[in-house]
């Protein structure tokens, strides 16, 4: 029988782990939604099977014959198209704020985390995906992955001094959106699933209350993301 409902391409490195970060924040908003499509694998080096979309990156969603690229793009579709669902944003207001969350977790949050842990994820590749990720990113980085690693200690404090804002917050309240989830913490949480699948270096203190709220998240939906393998799995 073939699938019903919404189509997810998600990125997908050795022994089909799914580790992406922008295809986990759309991931939990589909969960959110009720929704947990089978996905389908796309690697680093495979651009034909996506060529369909007009554009080379993941995630992609397939829902009732549209195409949405861009995982903020997928949130808005599914927080429209399915209203009668439980909501990402909570209201018009709510998606604004989400927006900014998701804008401040993406450049500047996950930057210093990538000079922790994007040095590891080619041991989750095989060998053309490993080769053309390495060159690619050293050469948009303008250091070596050998470097990064001898070097990541120093990005260590100034990545856990940006995630202040979100301490603050949730020194007060569960998650990022309330006392519920929505799609803010699925924004930040996208770039902490990346960092568990991919690199066993410890990012966060586990006594952090984003560390408490990182546990929270991954027991949303029966487990969902906890069910996903961690870098030594």
């Amino acid at each position: 029988m073939d699938h019903i409902g919404p189509i997810l391409y998600e990125l997908s490195g050795r022994d089909d782990r799914r580790f992406s970060p922008f295809c986990w924040k759309s991931r939990m908003a589909l969960a959110h939604k009720g929704f947990f499509p089978p996905g389908i694998p796309v690697t680093f080096t495979d651009k034909d099977s996506i060529a369909f979309s007009g554009q080379e990156r993941v995630p992609i969603l397939i829902d009732n014959g549209v195409v949405i690229t861009d995982s903020w793009m997928i949130a808005c579709h599914l927080e429209d198209f399915y209203s009668d669902r439980p909501t990402l944003f909570g209201g018009a207001m709510g998606r604004s704020l989400a927006g900014l969350i998701d804008t401040w977790a993406t450049r500047s949050a996950f930057p210093l985390l990538v000079r922790l842990v994007l040095c590891d994820v080619i041991d989750h590749l095989d060998k053309a995906d490993a080769e053309y990720v390495q060159a690619s990113r050293e050469r948009q980085m303008s250091t070596t992955f050998v470097s990064m690693r001898q070097d990541r200690d120093q990005w260590l404090r100034p990545f856990r001094d940006s995630l202040t804002p979100a301490r603050s917050h949730l020194k007060r309240q569960g998650f990022l959106s309330g006392n519920t989830p929505g799609y803010a913490d699925y924004c930040l949480f996208g770039f902490f699933q990346w960092a568990r699948m991919i690199s066993p270096y410890p990012i966060i203190e586990d006594t952090d209350p984003v560390s408490l709220w990182r546990s929270r998240m991954l027991e949303l939906f029966d487990g969902y993301a906890a069910k996903s393998p961690a870098h030594a799995d």
